[in-house]
């Protein structure tokens, strides 16, 4: 058995490395996003102040994320990696020296327009190397980073600045960036197959059109964005539906969104080899576990209820993930990694801000709980035998 662990610690060396530095990441992230939520109430931020300072990192995420997935390619992933490591850690570094919420403001927004320059790196070497790593894992990246952004970060978050106050915490995550120039050489020097299609000829303005005119590539643009939105969505009212509709204490719901993501992280590492056994039977597979867990969430009237369904949105979109992730590496040995990273990068923001938005437009007219039912129809075009050609 000894024996057994070594040999598959020796075979996917590369694997564990990527997951641990993209875990590392993600605790960064994590406790970047909840210090500055609770930095922006410490200043007095409300009302449209707040919706702004929380919108400000993904909207500067979709303004560089494509581009940076041609320049990925033309200048090499080490390369922007280490420079948007040290241009974000400058960043945080320098956030709290101003206590102002138009100075967070400007400067989370700063920090998400070079966030793209490490994560869309990171994910074309990734996508590139799933082929030699085995499809079966390719959730892997995106299930540790999780780990670390949405469990491991926000959790160690109020332990830390109850040590060292706001700044403190923003001047970790800026430590934090510094150290993984360090921590991802062995990734990042990582040599790369020969698999990989190389920057557009004609520039920047081409190879992005070349890329938003393959029909698939913009099909799994659009499912991946319909994977944050709905998680989007549920993370953030599943707690608003839970509390003031159906009573239920604050503790118990914010449960509700810790179980959908244990569940989705879950998926990603554990269903890879049933998904890669399912082929093309995997995506309609998830987007029905997806669809029925909406159609419960509608439905249910007490925890137990909303946490069987969150459990099970939870497992249906990580196997869509999975099969999303497999398709765009494929995909990228003819339109590019970096490209295909780069359109990872603003699909998955970009719909999570149209989940949250759905639930502003929608919730006033057909309630929040309701509003799932919204979710059904959309996920159930991936069943549909012609729903690739719609």
């Amino acid at each position: 058995m000894a024996s057994t662990a070594v040999a598959w610690h020796t075979r996917h060396r590369f694997l564990l490395a990527f997951a641990l530095l993209s875990l590392f990441m993600g605790i960064s992230v994590g406790l970047a996003k909840v210090t500055t939520s609770l930095y922006a109430i410490h200043l007095g931020a409300s009302g449209w102040w707040l919706g702004a300072i929380a919108a400000a990192q993904s909207v500067g995420i979709l303004l560089t994320g494509l581009p940076m997935g041609h320049w990925v390619e033309r200048f090499g992933p080490r390369r922007l990696f280490m420079a948007g490591s040290l241009a974000g850690g400058l960043l945080y570094a320098l956030l709290p020296l101003v206590p102002s919420s138009g100075f967070l403001l400007a400067m989370t927004a700063l920090t998400g327009v070079v966030m793209p320059t490490r994560f869309v790196s990171l994910q074309m070497i990734f996508m590139t190397m799933l082929h030699q790593i085995g499809t079966a894992h390719a959730g892997w990246q995106r299930a540790a980073h999780m780990s670390g952004m949405l469990l491991l970060g926000p959790l160690i978050t109020a332990f830390v600045i109850q040590q060292v106050g706001h700044a403190g915490s923003y001047w970790i995550v800026a430590l934090m960036f510094l150290l993984t120039i360090g921590l991802s050489q062995g990734v990042l020097r990582q040599p790369l197959p020969e698999r990989v299609a190389p920057a557009h000829p004609a520039g920047l303005r081409a190879g992005l059109v070349n890329l938003l005119s393959h029909a698939e590539a913009r099909r799994l643009a659009a499912t991946e964005a319909g994977i944050q939105g709905l998680n989007m969505y549920h993370a953030f009212f599943i707690v608003v539906i839970a509390v003031q509709q159906l009573h239920i204490s604050a503790m118990a719901a914010g449960s509700l969104v810790a179980i959908e993501g244990a569940a989705f992280i879950a998926a990603l590492l554990c269903l890879g080899s049933w998904v890669q056994r399912l082929g093309a039977r995997a995506m309609p597979a998830g987007a029905v576990l997806s669809a029925g867990a909406c159609l419960l969430l509608s439905q249910a009237t007490d925890h137990a209820g909303l946490a069987a369904a969150s459990a099970l949105l939870g497992l249906g979109l990580g196997v869509m993930e999975i099969q999303v992730i497999g398709r765009m590496a494929a995909l990228g040995t003819r339109l590019g990694m970096g490209r295909m990273a780069g359109l990872n990068a603003i699909a998955g923001p970009g719909g999570a801000l149209l989940g949250g938005a759905m639930g502003g437009a929608l919730g006033p007219w057909l309630g929040l709980q309701t509003a799932f039912l919204v979710f059904v129809p959309l996920f159930l075009l991936h069943v549909l035998p012609r729903a690739r050609h719609t």
